[in-house]
Protein backbone atom coordinates (compact mmCIF):
# COMPACT_ATOMS: atom_id res chain seq x y z
CA UNK A 1 0.00 0.00 0.00
CA UNK A 2 2.58 2.12 0.88
CA UNK A 3 4.34 1.38 -2.49
CA UNK A 4 3.01 4.00 -4.53
CA UNK A 5 3.29 2.78 -8.56
CA UNK A 6 5.00 5.41 -11.07
CA UNK A 7 1.95 5.40 -12.96
CA UNK A 8 -0.24 6.39 -10.23
CA UNK A 9 2.00 9.32 -9.26
CA UNK A 10 2.50 10.19 -13.15
CA UNK A 11 -1.16 10.40 -13.29
CA UNK A 12 -2.48 12.08 -10.36
CA UNK A 13 0.58 14.96 -10.78
CA UNK A 14 -1.25 15.38 -14.73
CA UNK A 15 -4.64 15.51 -13.25
CA UNK A 16 -3.82 18.29 -10.52
CA UNK A 17 -1.40 19.98 -13.12
CA UNK A 18 -4.42 20.39 -15.45
CA UNK A 19 -7.02 20.99 -12.75
CA UNK A 20 -4.90 24.08 -11.37
CA UNK A 21 -4.26 25.48 -15.32
CA UNK A 22 -8.20 25.41 -16.22
CA UNK A 23 -9.05 26.72 -13.06
CA UNK A 24 -6.65 29.40 -13.05
CA UNK A 25 -8.61 31.76 -15.43
CA UNK A 26 -11.01 31.87 -12.03
CA UNK A 27 -8.95 33.54 -10.28
CA UNK A 28 -7.37 36.19 -12.51
CA UNK A 29 -9.02 39.54 -13.27
CA UNK A 30 -9.83 40.23 -16.70
CA UNK A 31 -6.44 42.08 -17.61
CA UNK A 32 -4.48 39.35 -16.18
CA UNK A 33 -6.10 36.88 -17.96
CA UNK A 34 -6.54 38.71 -21.67
CA UNK A 35 -1.98 38.78 -20.95
CA UNK A 36 -2.04 34.91 -20.92
CA UNK A 37 -0.65 32.82 -23.60
CA UNK A 38 -3.27 31.58 -26.43
CA UNK A 39 -2.74 27.93 -25.87
CA UNK A 40 -3.81 28.11 -22.05
CA UNK A 41 -7.22 27.85 -20.50
CA UNK A 42 -8.93 31.43 -20.77
CA UNK A 43 -12.82 29.99 -19.78
CA UNK A 44 -14.18 30.69 -16.41
CA UNK A 45 -17.26 29.19 -14.48
CA UNK A 46 -20.82 30.74 -15.86
CA UNK A 47 -22.66 32.56 -13.62
CA UNK A 48 -26.07 31.88 -13.02
CA UNK A 49 -29.05 34.29 -13.09
CA UNK A 50 -28.48 34.94 -9.58
CA UNK A 51 -25.20 35.76 -9.34
CA UNK A 52 -24.79 37.70 -12.34
CA UNK A 53 -28.60 38.99 -12.81
CA UNK A 54 -30.39 38.72 -15.97
CA UNK A 55 -33.57 37.62 -16.85
CA UNK A 56 -36.43 34.56 -15.71
CA UNK A 57 -39.33 34.06 -17.66
CA UNK A 58 -42.05 31.22 -16.95
CA UNK A 59 -44.17 30.03 -20.40
CA UNK A 60 -47.46 27.91 -20.15
CA UNK A 61 -47.58 25.59 -22.73
CA UNK A 62 -51.33 25.62 -24.47
CA UNK A 63 -52.13 21.95 -24.72
CA UNK A 64 -55.78 22.63 -25.21
CA UNK A 65 -55.09 24.55 -28.48
CA UNK A 66 -52.60 21.91 -29.79
CA UNK A 67 -55.34 19.00 -29.07
CA UNK A 68 -58.02 21.44 -30.97
CA UNK A 69 -55.83 22.41 -34.35
CA UNK A 70 -55.40 18.50 -34.71
CA UNK A 71 -59.01 18.07 -34.71
CA UNK A 72 -59.43 20.38 -36.97
CA UNK A 73 -57.11 18.85 -39.54
CA UNK A 74 -58.41 15.63 -38.88
CA UNK A 75 -62.04 17.15 -39.89
CA UNK A 76 -60.22 19.10 -43.07
CA UNK A 77 -58.46 15.30 -43.82
CA UNK A 78 -62.48 13.68 -43.51
CA UNK A 79 -63.94 16.48 -45.52
CA UNK A 80 -61.70 15.88 -48.35
CA UNK A 81 -61.32 12.08 -48.40
CA UNK A 82 -65.52 11.91 -48.68
CA UNK A 83 -65.74 14.77 -50.78
CA UNK A 84 -63.12 12.80 -53.18
CA UNK A 85 -65.27 9.64 -52.83
CA UNK A 86 -68.62 11.43 -53.39
CA UNK A 87 -69.68 9.93 -50.17
CA UNK A 88 -72.31 12.91 -48.85
CA UNK A 89 -72.39 13.85 -45.32
CA UNK A 90 -75.00 16.36 -43.52
CA UNK A 91 -73.10 17.30 -40.59
CA UNK A 92 -69.19 17.24 -40.12
CA UNK A 93 -67.83 19.35 -37.10
CA UNK A 94 -65.14 19.34 -34.16
CA UNK A 95 -65.47 20.06 -30.94
CA UNK A 96 -62.05 20.25 -28.43
CA UNK A 97 -60.72 17.27 -29.10
CA UNK A 98 -63.80 15.15 -31.07
CA UNK A 99 -64.46 15.19 -34.58
CA UNK A 100 -68.21 14.32 -35.59
CA UNK A 101 -69.36 13.40 -39.08
CA UNK A 102 -72.92 12.24 -40.07
CA UNK A 103 -73.05 9.79 -43.67
CA UNK A 104 -76.50 10.50 -44.93
CA UNK A 105 -76.40 7.62 -47.70
CA UNK A 106 -77.07 4.42 -45.48
CA UNK A 107 -75.72 2.58 -48.30
CA UNK A 108 -72.43 4.32 -48.09
CA UNK A 109 -71.93 3.87 -44.36
CA UNK A 110 -69.44 1.10 -44.34
CA UNK A 111 -67.79 2.62 -47.53
CA UNK A 112 -67.46 6.21 -45.05
CA UNK A 113 -66.30 3.85 -42.28
CA UNK A 114 -63.50 2.55 -44.18
CA UNK A 115 -62.17 5.83 -44.93
CA UNK A 116 -62.24 7.01 -41.55
CA UNK A 117 -60.32 3.79 -40.23
CA UNK A 118 -57.41 4.28 -42.84
CA UNK A 119 -57.22 8.31 -41.51
CA UNK A 120 -57.32 7.10 -38.02
CA UNK A 121 -53.56 5.96 -38.29
CA UNK A 122 -51.81 3.76 -35.06
CA UNK A 123 -49.89 5.62 -32.82
CA UNK A 124 -46.53 6.33 -33.68
CA UNK A 125 -43.34 5.01 -31.43
CA UNK A 126 -45.79 4.41 -28.58
CA UNK A 127 -44.51 2.49 -25.22
CA UNK A 128 -48.39 3.44 -23.89
CA UNK A 129 -49.87 0.66 -26.32
CA UNK A 130 -48.85 -0.65 -29.04
CA UNK A 131 -50.96 -0.64 -32.26
CA UNK A 132 -53.64 1.76 -30.44
CA UNK A 133 -55.17 4.30 -32.53
CA UNK A 134 -55.08 8.14 -32.26
CA UNK A 135 -58.79 8.30 -31.70
CA UNK A 136 -61.18 5.94 -30.53
CA UNK A 137 -64.02 5.85 -33.31
CA UNK A 138 -68.12 4.77 -31.78
CA UNK A 139 -70.72 4.80 -34.71
CA UNK A 140 -74.32 4.87 -34.27
CA UNK A 141 -75.86 4.33 -37.43
CA UNK A 142 -74.66 7.23 -39.76
CA UNK A 143 -73.17 8.84 -37.08
CA UNK A 144 -69.30 8.56 -36.31
CA UNK A 145 -67.92 9.98 -33.46
CA UNK A 146 -64.22 10.49 -32.94
CA UNK A 147 -62.75 11.13 -29.78
CA UNK A 148 -58.97 11.56 -28.96
CA UNK A 149 -57.46 8.53 -27.08
CA UNK A 150 -55.66 9.41 -23.54
CA UNK A 151 -52.40 8.06 -24.80
CA UNK A 152 -52.43 10.22 -27.73
CA UNK A 153 -52.86 13.16 -25.85
CA UNK A 154 -50.04 12.40 -23.40
CA UNK A 155 -48.20 11.42 -26.69
CA UNK A 156 -49.01 14.89 -28.06
CA UNK A 157 -47.99 16.57 -25.04
CA UNK A 158 -44.35 15.06 -24.35
CA UNK A 159 -43.85 16.03 -27.94
CA UNK A 160 -45.38 19.51 -27.68
CA UNK A 161 -43.23 20.22 -24.60
CA UNK A 162 -39.86 19.14 -26.10
CA UNK A 163 -40.20 20.70 -29.47
CA UNK A 164 -41.52 24.40 -27.35
CA UNK A 165 -38.41 23.81 -25.62
CA UNK A 166 -36.05 23.10 -28.33
CA UNK A 167 -37.82 26.20 -30.54
CA UNK A 168 -37.41 28.83 -27.56
CA UNK A 169 -33.46 27.26 -27.13
CA UNK A 170 -33.11 28.33 -30.46
CA UNK A 171 -34.62 31.75 -30.50
CA UNK A 172 -32.38 32.64 -27.53
CA UNK A 173 -29.29 31.15 -28.73
CA UNK A 174 -29.72 33.19 -32.29
CA UNK A 175 -29.94 36.65 -30.16
CA UNK A 176 -26.39 36.05 -29.28
CA UNK A 177 -27.19 35.84 -25.48
CA UNK A 178 -24.41 33.65 -23.56
CA UNK A 179 -25.13 30.14 -21.46
CA UNK A 180 -29.27 30.52 -21.24
CA UNK A 181 -31.46 27.87 -18.92
CA UNK A 182 -34.27 27.01 -20.91
CA UNK A 183 -35.78 23.40 -19.34
CA UNK A 184 -39.52 22.04 -18.40
CA UNK A 185 -40.98 22.91 -15.10
CA UNK A 186 -43.64 20.19 -14.36
CA UNK A 187 -45.90 18.97 -17.27
CA UNK A 188 -46.60 21.65 -19.05
CA UNK A 189 -44.52 25.03 -18.30
CA UNK A 190 -41.14 25.86 -19.38
CA UNK A 191 -38.65 28.06 -17.32
CA UNK A 192 -36.19 30.15 -19.16
CA UNK A 193 -33.27 31.80 -17.44
CA UNK A 194 -31.14 34.52 -19.42
CA UNK A 195 -27.30 35.50 -17.33
CA UNK A 196 -27.16 39.27 -18.12
CA UNK A 197 -30.10 40.14 -19.87
CA UNK A 198 -31.70 43.33 -17.95
CA UNK A 199 -34.52 44.34 -20.52
CA UNK A 200 -36.41 41.35 -21.09
CA UNK A 201 -38.83 43.26 -23.81
CA UNK A 202 -37.09 41.84 -27.05
CA UNK A 203 -36.46 38.28 -25.79
CA UNK A 204 -40.57 38.02 -24.31
CA UNK A 205 -41.46 39.37 -27.77
CA UNK A 206 -39.67 36.65 -29.82
CA UNK A 207 -41.05 34.45 -27.44
CA UNK A 208 -45.07 35.80 -27.62
CA UNK A 209 -45.00 34.93 -31.42
CA UNK A 210 -45.81 31.15 -32.55
CA UNK A 211 -44.22 32.23 -35.80
CA UNK A 212 -46.10 29.81 -37.62
CA UNK A 213 -46.15 30.47 -41.43
CA UNK A 214 -47.89 29.15 -44.22
CA UNK A 215 -48.73 30.78 -47.86
CA UNK A 216 -52.27 30.39 -48.82
CA UNK A 217 -53.88 31.59 -52.24
CA UNK A 218 -55.97 34.96 -51.75
CA UNK A 219 -59.87 34.06 -52.77
CA UNK A 220 -60.16 37.54 -54.71
CA UNK A 221 -64.02 37.14 -55.88
CA UNK A 222 -64.66 36.25 -51.81
CA UNK A 223 -65.95 39.78 -49.88
CA UNK A 224 -63.72 40.45 -46.82
CA UNK A 225 -66.03 42.43 -44.91
CA UNK A 226 -68.62 39.22 -45.20
CA UNK A 227 -70.28 37.58 -41.64
CA UNK A 228 -69.07 34.69 -42.81
CA UNK A 229 -66.24 33.00 -45.16
CA UNK A 230 -66.93 31.21 -48.19
CA UNK A 231 -66.76 27.56 -47.56
CA UNK A 232 -62.40 26.28 -47.80
CA UNK A 233 -61.48 30.27 -46.98
CA UNK A 234 -60.86 32.02 -43.95
CA UNK A 235 -61.02 36.09 -43.25
CA UNK A 236 -58.24 36.89 -41.47
CA UNK A 237 -56.51 40.93 -40.40
CA UNK A 238 -54.52 41.99 -43.41
CA UNK A 239 -51.36 44.04 -41.70
CA UNK A 240 -50.01 45.02 -44.85
CA UNK A 241 -51.09 48.58 -45.14
CA UNK A 242 -49.04 51.54 -44.10
CA UNK A 243 -47.46 51.07 -40.22
CA UNK A 244 -50.04 52.85 -38.13
CA UNK A 245 -52.98 52.06 -40.08
CA UNK A 246 -55.60 49.66 -38.47
CA UNK A 247 -55.35 46.78 -40.09
CA UNK A 248 -58.23 45.20 -42.99
CA UNK A 249 -59.21 42.24 -43.80
CA UNK A 250 -58.39 39.12 -46.72
CA UNK A 251 -59.90 36.55 -47.73
CA UNK A 252 -57.58 33.03 -48.13
CA UNK A 253 -58.21 29.35 -48.81
CA UNK A 254 -57.85 27.71 -45.75
CA UNK A 255 -55.73 25.09 -47.86
CA UNK A 256 -51.91 25.37 -47.15
CA UNK A 257 -50.34 25.95 -50.94
CA UNK A 258 -46.78 25.66 -48.95
CA UNK A 259 -46.01 25.23 -45.65
CA UNK A 260 -43.42 27.31 -43.79
CA UNK A 261 -41.48 24.01 -42.16
CA UNK A 262 -40.25 24.02 -45.86
CA UNK A 263 -38.04 27.09 -45.28
CA UNK A 264 -34.64 26.43 -44.40
CA UNK A 265 -33.40 30.16 -44.27
CA UNK A 266 -34.54 33.43 -43.79
CA UNK A 267 -32.39 36.67 -43.12
CA UNK A 268 -32.73 40.27 -43.11
CA UNK A 269 -31.75 41.96 -46.06
CA UNK A 270 -32.82 45.19 -48.10
CA UNK A 271 -34.73 45.54 -51.28
CA UNK A 272 -32.64 46.11 -54.22
CA UNK A 273 -34.60 48.73 -55.62
CA UNK A 274 -36.55 50.98 -53.01
CA UNK A 275 -33.57 49.88 -50.12
CA UNK A 276 -36.18 49.21 -47.61
CA UNK A 277 -35.82 46.20 -45.06
CA UNK A 278 -36.80 42.51 -46.28
CA UNK A 279 -36.55 38.97 -45.08
CA UNK A 280 -35.02 36.90 -47.71
CA UNK A 281 -36.02 33.29 -47.27
CA UNK A 282 -34.99 30.26 -48.99
CA UNK A 283 -36.89 26.76 -49.54
CA UNK A 284 -35.75 23.11 -49.25
CA UNK A 285 -36.26 20.85 -52.08
CA UNK A 286 -39.73 19.57 -51.29
CA UNK A 287 -40.66 23.73 -50.72
CA UNK A 288 -39.18 25.02 -53.76
CA UNK A 289 -41.09 22.22 -55.88
CA UNK A 290 -44.45 23.08 -54.33
CA UNK A 291 -43.82 27.22 -54.77
CA UNK A 292 -42.37 26.66 -58.34
CA UNK A 293 -45.59 24.88 -58.77
CA UNK A 294 -48.37 27.23 -57.43
CA UNK A 295 -46.70 30.46 -58.93
CA UNK A 296 -46.55 28.62 -61.50
CA UNK A 297 -49.94 28.39 -61.79
CA UNK A 298 -51.38 31.22 -60.59
CA UNK A 299 -49.41 34.11 -62.43
CA UNK A 300 -51.58 37.37 -62.14
CA UNK A 301 -53.54 36.30 -58.90
CA UNK A 302 -52.52 36.95 -55.50
CA UNK A 303 -50.15 35.34 -52.90
CA UNK A 304 -50.63 35.61 -49.13
CA UNK A 305 -48.08 35.00 -46.84
CA UNK A 306 -49.56 34.29 -43.49
CA UNK A 307 -47.71 34.78 -39.90
CA UNK A 308 -49.86 32.95 -37.06
CA UNK A 309 -52.99 34.12 -38.60
CA UNK A 310 -52.02 37.31 -39.69
CA UNK A 311 -51.61 38.43 -43.64
CA UNK A 312 -48.39 40.21 -43.72
CA UNK A 313 -48.37 40.23 -47.37
CA UNK A 314 -50.21 39.57 -50.32
CA UNK A 315 -48.14 40.09 -53.61
CA UNK A 316 -49.89 39.63 -57.00
CA UNK A 317 -47.76 36.71 -58.81
CA UNK A 318 -46.12 38.19 -62.50
CA UNK A 319 -44.25 35.65 -62.79
CA UNK A 320 -43.47 31.85 -61.62
CA UNK A 321 -40.66 31.73 -58.97
CA UNK A 322 -38.73 28.85 -59.63
CA UNK A 323 -35.49 28.87 -57.75
CA UNK A 324 -36.47 28.23 -54.30
CA UNK A 325 -36.02 31.48 -52.91
CA UNK A 326 -37.86 34.58 -52.33
CA UNK A 327 -38.02 37.88 -49.95
CA UNK A 328 -41.27 38.94 -47.83
CA UNK A 329 -42.15 42.85 -48.62
CA UNK A 330 -43.63 44.69 -45.79
CA UNK A 331 -43.69 47.56 -43.52
CA UNK A 332 -40.46 46.55 -42.05
CA UNK A 333 -37.95 47.87 -39.99
CA UNK A 334 -34.65 47.21 -39.58
CA UNK A 335 -35.11 45.32 -36.19
CA UNK A 336 -38.47 44.16 -37.11
CA UNK A 337 -37.01 42.21 -40.23
CA UNK A 338 -34.02 41.07 -38.41
CA UNK A 339 -36.57 39.74 -35.46
CA UNK A 340 -39.17 38.01 -38.38
CA UNK A 341 -35.97 36.62 -39.79
CA UNK A 342 -34.87 35.35 -36.21
CA UNK A 343 -38.05 33.42 -35.76
CA UNK A 344 -38.09 31.77 -39.07
CA UNK A 345 -34.61 30.36 -38.70
CA UNK A 346 -35.80 28.90 -35.52
CA UNK A 347 -38.87 27.87 -36.43
CA UNK A 348 -42.34 27.36 -35.23
CA UNK A 349 -43.57 27.18 -31.84
CA UNK A 350 -45.88 24.29 -32.01
CA UNK A 351 -48.35 26.27 -29.88
CA UNK A 352 -49.00 29.25 -27.56
CA UNK A 353 -46.55 29.71 -24.78
CA UNK A 354 -48.21 32.78 -23.07
CA UNK A 355 -45.45 34.49 -20.03
CA UNK A 356 -47.34 33.59 -16.75
CA UNK A 357 -44.28 35.31 -14.90
CA UNK A 358 -41.98 37.63 -14.43
CA UNK A 359 -38.76 38.16 -12.79
CA UNK A 360 -35.81 40.50 -13.55
CA UNK A 361 -32.63 40.33 -10.94
CA UNK A 362 -30.35 43.30 -11.38
CA UNK A 363 -26.53 43.26 -12.01
CA UNK A 364 -25.97 44.81 -8.29
CA UNK A 365 -27.65 42.13 -6.68
CA UNK A 366 -25.71 39.48 -8.15
CA UNK A 367 -22.71 41.29 -7.34
CA UNK A 368 -23.68 41.22 -4.08
CA UNK A 369 -24.62 37.73 -3.75
CA UNK A 370 -21.23 36.81 -5.27
CA UNK A 371 -19.57 38.87 -2.28
CA UNK A 372 -21.46 36.96 -0.26
CA UNK A 373 -20.53 33.56 -1.42
CA UNK A 374 -17.28 33.64 -2.04
CA UNK A 375 -16.68 34.82 1.92
CA UNK A 376 -18.92 31.62 2.67
CA UNK A 377 -16.77 29.43 0.65
CA UNK A 378 -13.69 31.15 1.96
CA UNK A 379 -15.10 31.12 5.83
CA UNK A 380 -15.94 26.88 5.24
CA UNK A 381 -12.63 26.53 4.28
CA UNK A 382 -10.90 28.38 6.83
CA UNK A 383 -12.79 26.94 9.88
CA UNK A 384 -12.64 23.28 8.12
CA UNK A 385 -8.36 24.14 7.70
CA UNK A 386 -8.22 24.95 11.07
CA UNK A 387 -9.72 22.35 12.68
CA UNK A 388 -7.96 19.75 11.02
CA UNK A 389 -4.40 21.62 11.93
CA UNK A 390 -5.99 21.30 15.94
CA UNK A 391 -7.24 17.67 15.78
CA UNK A 392 -4.85 15.90 13.50
CA UNK A 393 -1.76 18.58 13.53
CA UNK A 394 0.87 17.65 10.70
CA UNK A 395 -1.63 15.15 9.23
CA UNK A 396 -4.35 17.97 9.46
CA UNK A 397 -2.17 20.11 7.10
CA UNK A 398 -1.88 17.19 4.74
CA UNK A 399 -5.61 17.00 4.80
CA UNK A 400 -5.70 20.67 4.05
CA UNK A 401 -3.42 20.50 1.11
CA UNK A 402 -5.60 17.70 -0.42
CA UNK A 403 -8.85 19.76 0.78
CA UNK A 404 -7.55 22.83 -1.44
CA UNK A 405 -6.72 20.72 -4.53
CA UNK A 406 -9.99 19.25 -4.10
CA UNK A 407 -11.67 22.61 -4.78
CA UNK A 408 -9.33 23.68 -7.21
CA UNK A 409 -10.32 20.66 -9.20
CA UNK A 410 -13.89 21.20 -8.47
CA UNK A 411 -13.69 24.47 -9.87
CA UNK A 412 -11.63 23.11 -13.35
CA UNK A 413 -14.55 20.26 -13.38
CA UNK A 414 -16.96 23.06 -13.54
CA UNK A 415 -15.29 25.58 -16.04
CA UNK A 416 -14.68 22.48 -18.07
CA UNK A 417 -17.98 21.06 -18.57
CA UNK A 418 -19.32 24.23 -18.97
CA UNK A 419 -21.69 24.44 -15.79
CA UNK A 420 -23.31 27.09 -14.36
CA UNK A 421 -22.63 28.34 -10.92
CA UNK A 422 -25.60 29.57 -8.47
CA UNK A 423 -25.98 30.57 -5.33
CA UNK A 424 -26.86 27.03 -4.19
CA UNK A 425 -24.18 25.77 -6.27
CA UNK A 426 -21.92 27.46 -4.02
CA UNK A 427 -23.92 25.87 -1.39
CA UNK A 428 -22.63 22.76 -2.72
CA UNK A 429 -19.49 23.34 -2.53
CA UNK A 430 -19.36 24.33 1.03
CA UNK A 431 -20.64 21.51 1.71
CA UNK A 432 -18.28 19.47 -0.44
CA UNK A 433 -15.57 21.35 1.99
CA UNK A 434 -16.75 19.81 4.90
CA UNK A 435 -17.48 16.24 3.12
CA UNK A 436 -14.14 16.06 1.71
CA UNK A 437 -12.34 15.93 4.93
CA UNK A 438 -14.96 13.04 5.90
CA UNK A 439 -12.06 10.48 4.43
CA UNK A 440 -9.02 11.59 5.73
CA UNK A 441 -11.09 11.58 9.75
CA UNK A 442 -11.81 7.96 8.94
CA UNK A 443 -8.21 7.07 7.46
CA UNK A 444 -6.86 8.85 10.57
CA UNK A 445 -8.87 7.61 13.15
CA UNK A 446 -8.04 4.15 11.94
CA UNK A 447 -4.81 5.00 12.32
CA UNK A 448 -4.92 5.61 15.74
CA UNK A 449 -6.68 2.58 16.22
CA UNK A 450 -4.01 0.36 14.82
CA UNK A 451 -1.31 2.49 16.66
CA UNK A 452 -3.23 1.89 20.08
CA UNK A 453 -2.87 -1.80 19.25
CA UNK A 454 0.62 -1.96 19.03
CA UNK A 455 1.43 -1.95 15.37
CA UNK A 456 4.49 -0.36 14.00
CA UNK A 457 4.42 3.45 11.89
CA UNK A 458 4.29 1.90 8.59
CA UNK A 459 2.54 -1.15 9.52
CA UNK A 460 -0.54 1.58 11.27
CA UNK A 461 -1.03 3.71 7.92
CA UNK A 462 -0.49 1.14 5.54
CA UNK A 463 -3.48 -0.60 7.62
CA UNK A 464 -5.39 2.62 7.78
CA UNK A 465 -5.56 3.69 4.56
CA UNK A 466 -6.12 0.17 3.41
CA UNK A 467 -9.14 -0.65 5.99
CA UNK A 468 -10.62 2.65 5.49
CA UNK A 469 -11.14 1.90 1.69
CA UNK A 470 -14.62 0.68 2.00
CA UNK A 471 -15.68 2.78 4.20
CA UNK A 472 -15.31 5.69 2.20
CA UNK A 473 -16.71 4.42 -1.02
CA UNK A 474 -19.74 3.23 0.89
CA UNK A 475 -20.17 6.86 2.00
CA UNK A 476 -19.54 8.60 -1.04
CA UNK A 477 -21.74 6.57 -3.31
CA UNK A 478 -24.66 7.25 -0.74
CA UNK A 479 -24.08 10.63 -1.12
CA UNK A 480 -23.32 10.54 -4.57
CA UNK A 481 -27.19 8.67 -5.48
CA UNK A 482 -28.38 11.10 -3.70
CA UNK A 483 -27.15 13.96 -5.56
CA UNK A 484 -28.09 12.26 -8.78
CA UNK A 485 -31.80 11.89 -7.10
CA UNK A 486 -31.59 15.61 -6.91
CA UNK A 487 -30.59 16.17 -9.64
CA UNK A 488 -33.04 13.75 -11.94
CA UNK A 489 -36.36 15.13 -9.78
CA UNK A 490 -35.22 18.90 -8.81
CA UNK A 491 -35.00 21.57 -11.48
CA UNK A 492 -33.44 25.04 -11.67
CA UNK A 493 -31.23 25.69 -8.65
CA UNK A 494 -31.97 22.15 -6.96
CA UNK A 495 -30.53 20.74 -10.09
CA UNK A 496 -27.38 23.40 -9.42
CA UNK A 497 -26.79 22.06 -5.60
CA UNK A 498 -26.91 18.52 -7.22
CA UNK A 499 -24.20 19.30 -9.86
CA UNK A 500 -21.43 20.98 -7.82
CA UNK A 501 -22.36 18.45 -4.83
CA UNK A 502 -21.70 15.55 -7.21
CA UNK A 503 -18.71 16.68 -8.89
CA UNK A 504 -17.26 17.57 -5.44
CA UNK A 505 -18.09 14.20 -4.05
CA UNK A 506 -16.05 13.00 -6.92
CA UNK A 507 -13.01 15.37 -6.63
CA UNK A 508 -13.27 14.54 -2.89
CA UNK A 509 -12.64 11.14 -3.42
CA UNK A 510 -9.64 11.24 -5.47
CA UNK A 511 -7.84 14.23 -3.09
CA UNK A 512 -8.52 11.71 -0.04
CA UNK A 513 -7.86 8.75 -1.46
CA UNK A 514 -4.97 9.26 -4.00
CA UNK A 515 -3.53 12.98 -3.36
CA UNK A 516 -3.23 12.32 0.53
CA UNK A 517 -1.55 8.95 0.36
CA UNK A 518 0.86 10.42 -2.15
CA UNK A 519 1.79 13.11 0.65
CA UNK A 520 2.00 10.54 3.40
CA UNK A 521 4.01 8.30 1.62
CA UNK A 522 5.97 10.92 0.40
CA UNK A 523 6.77 12.47 4.01
CA UNK A 524 7.54 8.90 5.24
CA UNK A 525 10.20 8.41 3.01
CA UNK A 526 11.99 12.00 3.28
CA UNK A 527 11.63 12.03 7.36
CA UNK A 528 11.84 8.51 8.52
CA UNK A 529 10.04 9.46 11.85
CA UNK A 530 10.21 7.29 14.88
CA UNK A 531 7.40 8.31 16.68
CA UNK A 532 3.58 9.23 14.86
CA UNK A 533 1.78 12.18 16.16
CA UNK A 534 -1.61 12.08 14.58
Amino acid sequence: MLQIPGWSKIITALVLIAGLLIALPNALPDRALARLPSWLPHDRVNYGLDLQGGSYLLLQVDYDQVLKEKAEALTGEIRTALRKAQIPDADLSNTGDTVQVRVTDPARVAEAAKLIDQLNPSMQSSVLSVGAKQYDVTQSGGLFTLRMTDGFKTQTRAQVLQQSIEVVRRRIDEMGTREPTVTPSGNDRILVEVPGLQDPARLKELLGKTAKMTFRLVDEAADPNATTAPIGDEILPDISGPKGSPPGKIVVQRRIAVDGIHLTDATQSNDSQTGAPVVAFRFDSTGARQFGDVTKANVNHRFAIVLDKQVITAPNIQTPILGGSGQIIGNFTTQSANDLAILLRAGALPTNVPIIEERTVGAELGADSVKAGRLSAIAGLGLVTVFMILRYGLFGVFADVALTLNVVLLLAALTLFGATLTLPGIAGIVLTMGMAVDANVLIYERIREEQRNGRSILASIDTGFRRAMATIIDANMTHLIASLILFELGSGPVKGFAITLGVGIITSFFTAVMVTRLIVVTWLNAARPRKLAI
